[in-house]
């Protein structure tokens, strides 16, 4: 599935559908000496720069009237250091073309998120995570970097470099494409391991009431919420000693596809076309899934497919605020009259040592609102935004929030470490868009 559109006169789209461009150049360079070179051709000629993905973000971080750089050229491993336990790839390889080719390798990273569409690059970049008690988001995976900056050179650091590559290291995992466009990451792996998955629903209140030990007990846990209801649907995964217990072929594909899918596509249909019946189908919905267990390589269990397509914001607050956050968020959808047809979806990452990693220096929870595409969504995500900042909360870079770079300065520590490195790498705002504009200020 390609997540990116292209329609007529070069315009790209994201895949959510609610940002597009129309780009003055686009380029797909087959390396890293030509991507330079368009980078230096499009500073000679006033261009701004910004390389895409798979447009999984919803928010216009890689729109640009500029130069847009196509990583689809990009792609595939370099190297496999089964001593250091590393692997080094393309920046514009899909996440689920790496999980595949580790696999076949007898390797995995540690952790992932739930989807698998996005380009590696463009993952890190945006601080995408899954969930995990002590292992963190895909960019604290990472061991090296390198990245074309601004003048067309090509710069690598890492943990190990020197103190100046150590500080770009630092930023540069979840870089948010201001420093540079990167062009390959090494990131830490292991030897292949299996999770066990148990889902099962559970209420709300006992979820909240439990939350601490379910935290505690479980590598990796998270529920879904369905708004309008007392109800959702939890997931632990746990690392297991076998033997492999795969879901069957037909149940696999009735919950992923058919449930998940299938009947919640049309579920969003028919909440768009009468909003009066949302909350009766959400209660339908939230006992429609039953509790199941079993057992597989990791990206089989941590990753699910998602067809259905939605416009999505994302916060993470402090771990310790969680449980109060949610009883807010709930209370204001019983008492708003909004109609919210996709669940909530709560996960948690320790905290990281990346200067604006949505974990950076606090163990944090992650609450993300959704809505069908194509149906309002202002009213439900600014109530809840509003909810989300009162505690301090951190919005994930690719989903839609319109905080600022004065709300950021306040609730990131080292905001003021990432500017000064972005003002020494691109001085003259090669990377910058209006996006950047508003979070980094200008």
């Amino acid at each position: 599935m390609s997540s990116t559109a292209s329609g007529q006169n070069g315009t790209w789209r994201n895949w959510g559908g609610n940002v597009s461009a129309r780009p003055a150049r686009q380029v797909a360079p087959a390396s890293v000496e030509e991507l330079a070179a368009a980078v230096r051709r499009a500073r000679e000629d006033g261009l701004k720069v910004k390389a895409v993905g798979t447009g999984h973000s919803f928010t216009s971080i890689a729109a640009t009237d500029g130069l847009l750089i196509r990583p689809q050229l990009l792609t595939g491993i370099r190297n496999i250091d089964r001593q250091a336990m590393t692997v080094t790839v393309e920046a514009g390889t899909p996440l689920k073309r790496l999980n595949a080719a580790l696999a076949r390798e007898g390797l995995s990273l540690t952790n992932m998120g739930d989807i698998m569409e996005q380009t590696v690059s463009g993952a890190t970049s945006t601080g995408t995570h899954g969930t995990g008690r002590d292992s963190a988001s895909i960019a604290a995976q990472i061991k090296g970097l390198e990245l074309v900056t601004a003048d067309g050179s090509v710069l690598t650091c890492s943990e190990n470099g020197t103190e100046d590559e150590r500080a770009v290291f630092a930023a540069a995992r979840t870089g948010l494409g201001a420093l540079g466009i990167v062009t390959a990451i090494t990131f830490a792996v292991e030897p292949l391991f299996l999770l066990t998955a148990r889902e099962e629903p559970m209420p709300f209140d006992r979820v909240l009431a439990e939350f601490d030990e379910l935290w505690a007990e479980n590598e990796h846990f998270e529920f879904y919420w369905f708004p309008h209801t007392g109800n959702t649907n939890t997931k632990r995964n746990n690392r297991s000693a076998g033997p492999e217990q795969p879901m069957g072929k037909f149940a696999g594909w009735f919950e992923d596809e058919f449930l998940s899918n299938g009947v919640f596509q049309v579920a969003q249909w028919v909440g768009r076309a009468a909003p009066a019946a949302v909350p009766a189908i959400a209660r339908v919905s939230s006992k429609a899934l039953s509790a199941r267990t079993y057992t597989d390589i990791p990206y089989k269990v941590f990753t699910s497919p998602r067809r259905v397509r939605f416009v999505e914001m994302e916060y993470a607050v402090p771990r310790a605020a969680l449980v109060e956050t949610l009883r807010e968020l709930k209370a204001m959808v019983d008492r708003s009259g909004l109609r919210v047809s996709f669940p909530v979806e709560v996960r948690t990452a320790p905290a990281d040592d990346i200067t604006l990693s949505t974990a950076s220096g606090r163990d944090s929870a992650y609450i993300a609102v959704h809505m069908y595409r194509g149906t309002p969504y202002q009213a439900y995500f600014t109530a809840a935004e509003r909810i989300f900042t009162a505690h301090e909360g951190r919005p994930h870079w690719g989903k839609v929030h319109t905080r600022d770079a004065e709300y950021f300065a306040r609730v990131y520590p080292r905001f003021g470490e990432f500017t000064t490195l972005r003002d020494r790498l691109d001085p003259e705002r090669l990377f910058q868009n209006d996006y950047l504009r508003r979070v980094l200020g200008a």
